[in-house]
């Protein structure tokens, strides 16, 4: 079955995303706020399909607690393993799971 095209929301979210930059994290809520529509949820659902990583950093977008979220579809197991290292590699802190906002975190745009 052929991967559906991404929807104009999924598009404005994907360019949101883009704009966050290495050794930064951002939120769900923070995106869709900056992409003007949907709520984090709908964040969440569209980066689980993005077709354009890495050039769309998904792996740098976070619950607003720090919590990493999900990756890749994911919640646990090893793509969130991998999550936390690709933002370890940037310099990024992840203690336990969760990321301090007040050191990584960034509004994007």
């Amino acid at each position: 079955m052929k991967e559906r095209e991404p929807m104009a929301f999924e598009m404005a979210v994907y360019e949101v995303v883009r704009l966050i930059p290495r050794g930064k994290v951002s939120t769900y809520g923070a995106v869709a706020r900056c992409a003007g529509k949907g709520g984090a949820r709908a964040v969440g659902s569209a980066l689980a399909r993005n077709p354009f990583a890495p050039e769309v950093p998904c792996h740098r977008v976070v619950r607003s607690n720090g919590a990493l979220g999900g990756f890749s579809g994911q919640t646990e197991g090893p793509e969130m393993d991998r999550k936390t290292r690709m933002l370890r590699a940037e310099g990024v802190e992840v203690v336990k799971g969760v990321v301090d906002m007040d050191r990584f975190g960034v509004e994007p745009g």
